[in-house]
């Protein structure tokens, strides 16, 4: 693995970047529930890829932006495997049998691995203490969040029948860290956003034949799939793909991986707030504790980087 320096950034391009990931991946949870009312899993992933894909590239061919360039491609393929297929193919199979909140409490478990597989950066990561101890909090504060949903879970005689899938969930979080670590430093001459779309066509050109496979698009009714589904894969395209996707692979380029990671332990929070707003889910006082200890969290995880950089400017100054 080449270590790649780290690029400069906006610092209002950085924030817009974080709040554009934060939000918008938070969301998804809500209308990829409204799209799987009409599409069957994988066909979703196939159609959300290859057409966010599609659309960017053409998007940057328009631009004057070099885009076939082979030893790119074979990187964002690469990339767009452990990311899209592995680690967001993970979520979309398990979620047919596993609840959200347990999907939610793996997929949160992607920091963790984001610290133990970044190689480069372990001396700087297990010597600060505000960032193993913003892991631990966070991890503990989404545990506490859908704890209701865990007794819930664990109580039932059906348990042990749910333990594949959660196997299967933290292999999904395992290959996403290692595809977003090898993002970050494998280097390419392209833009952040040539990078994306291929890593889009990549995984929708695997999803596809994926979903022939299993019999969804010869079994699917196209004229039954509702209104609603339609624009949530619409919403998915645009905003979860092209937009959050495009701003998560720009702030690994610029941003040290443990605070970009931070996504996995914010987007529970947003997911949990347009319940509330939108499908009139009711909140408890002990979700709201969660809540708080994973924005605390979030704050220490970032906390030793926020001391060098004013550190920095003192020297400057």
């Amino acid at each position: 693995m080449a270590l790649t320096p780290q690029k400069s950034a906006s610092p209002l391009m950085v924030i817009i970047a974080f709040a554009t990931v934060y939000i918008v991946w938070g969301s998804t949870y809500f209308f990829i529930k409204m799209a799987v009312d009409g599409f069957p899993p994988l066909l979703l992933g196939a159609l959300r890829f290859l057409t966010a894909g599609v659309l960017l590239l053409s998007w940057c061919k328009i631009k004057g932006e070099q885009i076939f360039i082979k030893r790119n491609i074979v990187h964002a393929a690469v990339t767009g495997f452990l990311l899209l297929v592995i680690g967001n193919g993970a979520v979309i199979w398990v979620e047919q049998t596993l609840p959200s909140a347990m999907v939610a409490i793996m997929v949160s478990s992607a920091p963790i691995w984001f610290v133990l597989f970044d190689k480069q950066n372990w001396c700087v990561n297990f010597k600060s203490t505000s960032t193993i101890v913003g892991l631990i909090i966070g991890f503990a504060g989404v545990i506490l969040l859908f704890s209701e949903q865990i007794r819930g879970l664990f109580d039932s005689s059906t348990g042990l029948a749910k333990l594949p899938g959660m196997l299967l969930l933290l292999i999904g979080a395992m290959s996403w860290a290692s595809g977003s670590l090898y993002s970050k430093y494998h280097n390419t001459q392209g833009s952040a956003w040539v990078n994306t779309a291929w890593q889009m066509l990549a995984a929708g050109f695997i999803f596809l034949p994926s979903s022939f496979l299993n019999h969804e698009v010869q079994n699917l009714q196209w004229q039954n799939i509702p209104s609603h589904s339609w624009l949530a894969l619409l919403y998915l395209i645009i905003f979860g793909s092209i937009a959050a996707f495009s701003a998560y692979v720009w702030l690994l380029q610029v941003r040290p991986a443990t605070q970009v990671s931070t996504y996995a332990y914010v987007n529970p929070v947003i997911a949990v707030i347009l319940g509330v707003v939108f499908a009139h889910e009711s909140i408890t006082l002990l979700q709201v504790v969660g809540l708080v200890i994973i924005l605390g969290s979030v704050l220490l995880i970032n906390l030793s980087k926020y001391r060098k950089e004013k550190q920095a400017k003192l020297e400057l100054a």
